[in-house]
This record gives structure tokens, C-alpha cells and sequence, in this order.
């Protein structure tokens, strides 16, 4: 009977159910986009891993199934693009996943974001830099994401190093079995902790979604004991009619879920996206929540059913109620209390935290806010009075139906109070996960790393690079090992080749012209010289001086009569070099490709057209050069990815809370509708009920963020010592973070704005 009452009901029956099932719906879709969530990162992971090479068997000479393969990543514009070089030696040479073959000299395999932005406006000065002629778009199978930038270019005359170590590999197959790293006690809090302060406020939108109509409702089921139902019938009945709209809404959820997932692939947030099909929830997880949804519709209905007396001429709660009670709705945050105070101080140091406890303790802190809400809005506005006719008619409202007001207002605060507290435990643990680099984006924006196969001539190419516009300096810089006899494995020693302004950037010298040589002391650690040292007019080797190849001699050179010490000092990547500095005169000749070659490239804007236009040219003279941005400081992989999955997470609630709070508002205008009319009918100007419905949203909005900064600050000071992490309170996001609460309630507010109008009219009291 319940049932037919939400579906055949009449069109308030099924508008009820119908607004039921898209909050629940909202709900759902969250929670199977959160239980997919898994499975989409394991398949980024898992096709990521498919195309790496790294582990993969390789030969030591060309063969049939050989394939020549080097890294090639590039920037353009702060965006990240993946890039490899590929030559195939033989006609069974593997073929990279997402590509049909590989592809030959002068051809690029692209993928379909990279390939968009080729074509706009925006890649102008990338397509002078990827110059080759696709011919291939990669497909899903070697994307890990729709969004991702990737390209594959054959090439010729791709060689392995002889140094012992190469950016180019040969190899004969594709495979790279991860050895998955285990989180720390730290990044697992963060991990729990984003889970529950996320799913949380959903659990909490679906209680309030079912409920819709509670008045209305409770009016009929009057109805019914006046025709011979007595009070365990009426409520089985409720419990029918709101398990049928969980049911409508488990059905919407699945709607709403395939519509998400069909779009998702459209989104890129911070150059992460997913495979719509990489959203596939876990059979046994959709069945929790296919199960857990309508068994919490019916807990939560006959649990708002236990204080009401439904009788035969009407519903005694329309009566005055009773005051509500303090002491059980402090014990529910103490509860929570009780279960994170013991885990105090353990940190990464002190053990795995345990994270039941942890999930139970932040749920019932969390909880505690929609516990107290109600109590403290009642004892609240149970003050006030005066005021404008549109203030008074706001606080009648509110004394009236404090817990409908709450319910509006408790998912967001539950939502804010998990940010603020999130938010506090990311700044105390960042320092932990983010390590200096020792790199000087100040002296240097860009470090070029000049591959071994570039022909063109370093100087000629870093004067190139100058000329760019927004481009300050381009300082060259040889290195290349030298040695006494050779060849030889020990006593090595590093040589700096550069001129003076290079060599400045190396070693702290008073004076210097071409022709001066000079010793730097370097650190402590003397593992860069391997031993070796070097003295006025020595006579040593330079090059291939441990005889790599028998092709290619190693260069002899004289190191000049006069060679000051001088102290080193890091250069814009933070190395701290030793060893001889030569200015070019005095220098070892061509070294047969031996050694590095290094462009620090300053420039006005780490975002302008000059840099890009250097990264071309290093590209154009090396495509196994690398072009390094310079950053102070890096961010641990895991801690990252954590905080990257906090703000999908993030986001989609924000989305989730607009929408829901928006059908909770009409559902609330939408019972209220005979008042409204009779108001309007009555004179009362259309503008003073808009008022009173600010009024109406803005207290218990006030009392609900109040509440969620105080709940917000105290759980993340608890974490922040859970975690070890020094203990501080940054106000700046606690404000803005209640801020944005109370602003998407103020939107949901003006946007229910225009169905208010509608419905205040006086035919609106008309009825059957």
C-alpha cells in the first residue's frame, strides 16, 4: 500500500517520489562513481604500465625483433607531454600498445588530445617543434587517459650510448611488472580520511532526500488510522512508500551514473582524466550499495516516525514540541573522540593506524554536527522575535520546523567541517612530503640537457637560444671526464668547460679571462672526482678514457702552468661540481661525443614564447635532449596522487551538494505551497516572502558553518597529532572554505527564487 501511494498517488504522490529519487539518485551516483573509483586508477596504472619498457628483455645487437626506444618528454605551456622515440631494426620489432605498427623516419603517432591541440591556434609553436607527419593516432589501449598528451616518433640513427648507461635502449618486447609501493601510516590517514569526509555528507543527503514530504505524509497516514489502520500499520506503510522512492532512486542513481560516466572523458583536471569505461564499480560494492541505500531509507523513516503520534482526527506533533535533549548529542562526538585520542603521536614512526578506528571515530566526530545542529538552531531562534514582517515570518518558520531547517543545512556542514579538517592535515603533513630540490629557478628557468647525437655546435646553439625574445641568457657548459692514463678506471677526474660568466655559474672566482684554468674544491664528498686530482702541467686524457669504444681515442691535453683552487658552488640544478674549470682555450678538442652538454636558459616569463622556442631548438638539435624546468622544490608521488583524488572527490560533491540542496529547497516551497498562496491572498507583497526565504536559509546557514569550523578545526588539530605533524591553524582557509558552503547554499537559494514566485499565488489554494 505504501508503495502505491508513491507511485499512484496522484500527481503529489509521484512529484513526492519523484523528488525522493532524484536526491537519492544524486546520492547513489556518487557513491558508484566513488566505488569505481579503484578500478579506473588500476587501469591507468595497468595500461601505463604496458607501454613501459623499463625491466623489459633486451639484446645487445640488432636483430629481427629488435626495437630502438627512448624517452623523449617535452613541455609546452605548464602542460606535460609524453614523447618517445622509436627506430624498428627488423620487421618483427615489438609495436607499443594503442599503434597498429611502428612508426618509420620522419612519421609521428599522436594521441587524440595531443592531436587537438596541433590543430587550434594554441600549438602553433609546438607544431614547429613535432614537425613529422602523423600518420597514427594512438588509440585507448596506450593512453592512460583521454586527455593525456602523447606522441611516438620514428626516427634513424638511433644508437645506444657507450657510457655504460643510454636514454636509448633496445629491447624485444613491451613488459614492466610494478612493484607496487606500499603507502605510509600517513598517506593511509589521508587516504581514510578523504573517504569518509567525502562519502559522509552523501550518506547524509540521502537521509534528508528521504524524508521529503514528511508532512504531508504523516497527514495521511492520520487519514488512514481514521479508516482503521492502527500504528504498526501506518508505519509499515511509511517504510513501504520511502522504501519505493529509494527504489525509484537506486534507478535514477544508475541513470545519473551512466550519464556521469558517458561525459567524464570530456574532463581534465591537473592533466588527469579516465576512460569512461575505466568507471566500472565492483560487482560486490554496487550490490552494498544497491542494498544499504533502501535499508537506510526505511531506518531513517522509522526513526523520524518514533516521536510522532499519528492518530485518527490528526498528528500530535503539530502540537508544541518538546525541548531537545543536550547530553546523548554530546556524546557522539565524545564517542569519536574517544576513538582518535588514543592514536595520538604515532605518525610514520609510531605503527599502521588502525583504520576502522579511524573511519568510526571521524564519522561520529562528523556526526556529531547533524546531532547538535538541531538543538542549537532551536535554542537559538527559540529567542528570537520582532523584527520585519519578512524576519518574523523566517523565525516562525524556524520555530515551527527546526529540524527541516537542520536537514537542509546538515550535509554541507558535514562536507565543510571534513574540508576544513582535510585541509588543516594536508598544510601540517606538506613539509613532510615535499623536498627541496636544491634547484635555483631564479638563476636559471630552464635546464638543457643536450643529447649525445646533437651535431650542432653548443655555443652557436645557446646563442641561438638567446636571441629568442623574453630570453635573458643562455650560458653553455661542457663536462667530460679526464684521467692521467688511459684507460682507465680510477682517478678519474671531472672537467668544467665554459667561459667565464659559464664558469661563474659553477665556482666563486675573483678574476678570469680565456686562457685561465682553475681547481674547484668542490664538497666534502669526493666520490664526483673518484680520487683523482690534477696539477699544474700535468699531461692527461680526456674522453673516452675508459675505452668504451677502440674507435675512438681518447683527446691528451696539458693542464695549464697556473691553476688557482677556488671554491665551488651550486649551479641553477643544485650540483656542486669539482674538479679542473677551463675556459675554452685551453680545453680538450672534440671528445668524440664523450661527456655532457648543458644550456641554463634565463628568461623574463617561465611561460612565454621564448622558452618554448628554446625547447624547440634543443629538440631540433637533440631529440634525446632534455629540457628541465626548474622548481624549488618536489612533491612525494603518493602524496600527490592522494591530493589529486581529493579534488575529483571534492568536486564532484560540490556538484552533488548544489543540486540536492536546490531539490530539498523546492521540495520545502513545494509543501508550503497553500501557506504561500494564502499569504499572497492575505496582501503579503511578493518581496517579503522572498526575504523570509533568505531569512530562512541564512540562519540556520550561519549556525550550520559556525558549527562545521568549530567541528573542522577541533578533528584536524586531533589528526595533525595523530600524524606527528606540528599543530597550527592557517584561518585564511578555514574562512574561505565556510565561505564557499554558505555561498552555494546562497546560490541553491537564488535559484529556488523563481519557483517561489511561481507558486505564491493565491490560486494556489485552490484544491480537491
Amino acid at each position: 500500500m505504501g508503495a502505491r501511494f508513491a507511485f499512484t498517488g496522484g500527481r503529489q504522490g509521484w512529484t513526492r517520489t519523484l523528488l525522493t529519487g532524484v536526491g537519492v539518485g544524486l546520492g547513489v551516483a556518487l557513491l558508484l562513481i566513488s566505488t569505481a573509483l579503484p578500478s579506473a586508477l588500476a587501469a591507468r596504472t595497468d595500461r601505463g604500465d604496458a607501454r613501459s619498457w623499463l625491466g623489459s628483455p633486451t639484446a645487445e645487437h640488432p636483430g629481427q625483433d629488435t626495437l630502438l626506444i627512448a624517452r623523449a618528454a617535452q613541455s609546452y605551456r605548464g602542460k606535460d607531454i609524453e614523447g618517445v622515440l622509436v627506430e624498428a631494426e627488423g620487421p618483427d620489432a615489438p609495436v607499443p600498445p594503442g599503434l597498429t605498427q611502428v612508426p618509420g623516419p620522419g612519421e609521428l603517432a599522436v594521441s587524440p588530445a595531443l592531436k587537438r591541440l596541433l590543430d587550434s591556434p594554441d600549438g602553433a609553436l609546438l607544431r614547429e617543434r613535432l614537425d613529422g607527419r602523423i600518420t597514427q593516432t594512438v588509440g585507448d589501449a596506450g593512453l592512460t587517459g583521454p586527455a593525456e598528451l602523447l606522441f611516438y616518433s620514428g626516427r634513424s640513427g638511433l644508437r645506444p650510448a657507450v657510457e655504460g648507461f643510454s636514454r636509448v635502449e633496445r629491447i624485444t618486447a613491451f613488459a614492466y611488472e610494478r612493484q607496487t609501493e606500499k603507502l605510509g601510516p600517513v598517506l593511509v590517514l589521508l587516504v581514510v580520511l578523504t573517504f569518509v569526509a567525502l562519502l559522509l555528507p552523501v550518506a547524509v543527503f540521502i537521509a534528508a532526500a528521504v524524508r521529503f514530504g514528511g508532512e504531508r505524509r504523516d497527514r495521511r497516514l492520520a487519514a488512514l488510522r481514521l479508516v482503521g489502520a492502527d500504528s504498526r500499520m501506518v508505519r509499515r506503510i511509511a517504510a513501504g512508500e520511502a522504501l519505493a522512492g529509494s527504489l525509484a532512486g537506486l534507478v535514477l542513481g544508475a541513470g545519473f551514473f551512466v550519464l556521469a560516466r558517458s561525459v567524464v572523458g570530456g574532463f581534465d583536471i591537473q592533466q588527469r582524466s579516465v576512460f569512461p569505461a575505466d568507471l566500472d564499480p565492483a560487482p560486490w560494492l554496487a550490490a552494498l550499495v544497491a542494498v544499504a541505500v533502501p535499508a537506510a531509507a526505511v531506518g531513517v523513516t522509522l526513526f523520524a516516525l518514533r516521536g510522532v503520534v499519528i492518530e485518527p482526527l490528526g498528528v500530535v506533533r503539530t502540537a508544541k514540541p518538546a525541548r531537545r535533549r543536550l547530553w546523548w548529542r554530546l556524546l557522539v562526538p565524545l564517542a569519536g573522540l574517544g576513538l582518535l585520542v588514543p592514536l595520538t603521536g604515532r605518525g610514520d614512526d609510531g605503527g599502521e593506524f588502525n583504520r576502522w578506528q579511524v573511519t568510526a571515530g571521524v564519522a561520529l566526530l562528523l556526526v556529531g554536527i547533524t546531532a547538535l545542529l538541531p538543538w542549537l538552531l532551536e535554542r537559538l531562534v527559540g529567542r528570537m522575535g520582532g523584527g520585519p514582517v519578512s524576519w518574523q515570518l523566517a523565525v516562525r518558520r524556524l520555530q515551527v520546523n527546526t529540524a527541516g531547517a537542520a536537514r537542509l543545512v546538515n550535509g554541507i556542514a558535514v562536507a565543510v567541517a571534513g574540508a576544513i579538517a582535510l585541509q588543516m592535515l594536508f598544510s601540517g603533513v606538506e613539509d613532510d612530503y615535499t623536498k627541496d630540490t636544491g634547484q635555483d629557478p631564479g638563476r636559471a628557468a630552464v635546464s638543457i640537457l643536450i643529447g649525445d647525437d646533437a651535431q650542432d655546435d653548443l655555443d652557436q646553439l645557446a646563442r641561438q637560444v638567446a636571441g629568442y625574445e623574453g630570453i635573458t641568457g643562455a650560458v653553455p657548459l661542457r663536462s667530460v671526464q679526464a684521467a692521467h692514463t688511459a684507460p682507465a678506471e680510477d682517478g678519474l677526474i671531472d672537467v668544467t668547460i665554459g667561459s667565464c660568466a659559464a664558469l661563474r655559474e659553477v665556482a666563486l672566482l675573483d678574476s678570469c679571462k680565456d686562457g685561465d684554468a682553475f681547481l674547484a674544491t668542490g664538497s666534502d664528498d669526493r666520490a664526483r672526482t673518484y680520487g683523482g686530482t690534477a696539477a699544474p702541467g700535468d699531461k692527461l686524457f680526456a674522453g673516452n678514457v675508459r675505452g668504451y669504444e677502440k674507435a675512438v681515442a681518447p683527446v691528451p691535453f696539458t693542464v695549464p702552468a697556473e691553476l688557482p683552487r677556488v671554491a665551488s658552488r651550486p649551479d641553477p640544478v643544485g650540483a656542486l661540481r669539482a674538479g679542473l674549470l677551463l675556459t675554452p682555450s685551453v680545453a680538450p678538442a672534440d671528445t668524440g661525443g664523450y661527456g655532457s652538454r648543458q644550456i641554463f636558459v634565463m628568461a623574463e616569463d617561465t611561460d612565454g614564447d621564448g622558452l618554448e622556442r628554446a625547447r624547440t631548438a634543443a629538440y631540433k638539435a637533440s631529440p634525446l635532449s632534455t629540457a628541465m624546468t626548474l622548481a624549488q622544490t618536489k612533491r612525494d608521488a603518493g602524496y600527490s596522487t592522494v591530493r589529486i583524488g581529493l579534488f575529483f572527490g571534492a568536486t564532484a560533491v560540490l556538484v552533488l551538494i548544489g543540486t540536492s540542496l536546490l531539490v530539498s529547497q523546492v521540495e520545502q516551497l513545494r509543501e508550503r505551497r497553500a501557506l504561500l498562496s494564502s499569504l499572497v491572498a492575505f496582501g503579503t507583497p511578493r518581496s517579503t516572502l522572498s526575504l523570509s526565504v533568505l531569512w530562512q536559509t541564512a540562519l540556520p546557514v550561519g549556525v550550520g558553518m559556525a558549527l562545521a569550523a568549530v567541528f573542522g578545526v577541533g578533528l584536524g588539530v586531533v589528526l595533525m597529532r595523530m600524524a606527528a605533524a606540528p599543530v597550527r591553524i592557517d584561518w585564511g582557509p578555514v574562512a574561505a572554505l565556510t565561505g564557499v558552503g554558505a555561498g552555494v547554499v546562497a546560490l541553491v537559494t537564488a535559484l529556488s527564487l523563481p519557483p517561489l514566485l511561481r507558486m505564491a499565488r493565491p490560486d494556489g489554494l485552490r484544491t480537491e
